[in-house]
């Protein structure tokens, strides 16, 4: 099964508008400039920058997404976004789950299949975030979180068009860690085996498992040849347009 790989740059609160709005430039002007047809660029800046980085990447084929919604959309939630006024401005993804939100703002599985749902219903595509912590790393308990965190938070309505996993082992993010191509590979492979068993077979088969954490220029192709890595979910080396550019030559078919 051949599915376009993805790579996406998480940006996280990083980011004033002249930098960010260069960011966005210098990355849509590589984008424009390769005409990659055997992948796809996913900037995800922080929602202060959202506008401003749409137009900034307009006519390159770079898509634009948020690092958050909530559910309902509207209402008396002060300081939220809905998936609505996402879609209002241009993104077409929204990233939900990741571990920093699950752990700096208590997110539950339960919450994070609520925000999909929403999110999926107003037009948007999900970016799902799973991954163990080291401990549960060390303990042997890596396939069995991510099982949970898949059944839990993969809402009902999601399919392989209106959905990516990024597993993302907690451990690894930031750190300059990584697992071995061997263990990504391992996860990877019993993702999809879960996706099939709670979506069915023919989606498991085509949606995009993305493998985030520290992920760079220097790991990207041994990463990328992996048969079910389907893409990057980036962070720091998303900030820097050669290292976000060289990721992807990585994975070219």
């Amino acid at each position: 099964m051949v599915r376009k790989t993805l790579i996406a740059g998480n940006w996280k609160m990083n980011g004033l508008l002249e930098d960010g709005v260069a960011l966005a430039k210098g990355v849509a002007l590589e984008v424009k400039k390769a005409a990659r047809k055997d992948c796809e660029f996913l900037i995800c800046p922080p929602f202060t920058l959202l506008m401003s980085a749409k137009k900034a990447i307009k006519g390159s084929k770079t898509m634009l997404g948020a690092q958050d919604c909530h559910f309902d959309a509207k209402g008396a939630h002060t300081g939220d976004v809905s998936p609505q006024m996402l879609k209002d401005i241009g993104c077409q993804y929204v990233i939900l789950g990741h571990s920093e939100r699950r752990t700096d703002h208590g997110e539950t599985n339960e919450l994070i299949a609520k925000k999909a749902k929403s999110a999926i219903e107003a037009g948007l595509k999900v970016i799902i975030c799973i991954g163990e912590t080291e401990k549960e790393r060390d303990e042997g308990k890596t396939i069995n979180v991510c099982t949970t965190q898949i059944m839990g938070s993969v809402p009902e309505n999601s399919t392989a068009q209106n959905t990516v996993i990024a597993y993302e082992p907690v451990w690894a993010i930031g750190t300059g860690k990584t697992p071995t191509a061997n263990e990504v590979e391992e996860v990877h492979a019993a993702i999809r085996k879960v996706v099939s068993k709670k979506l069915g077979r023919a989606n498991a088969n085509k949606m995009r498992i993305l493998y985030g954490g520290s992920m760079k220029p220097s790991n990207a192709k041994e990463l990328l040849a992996l048969p079910d890595v389907d893409g990057g979910l980036i962070g720091g080396a998303s900030l820097k347009v050669a290292d976000f550019i060289a990721i992807s030559e990585a994975c070219r078919q």
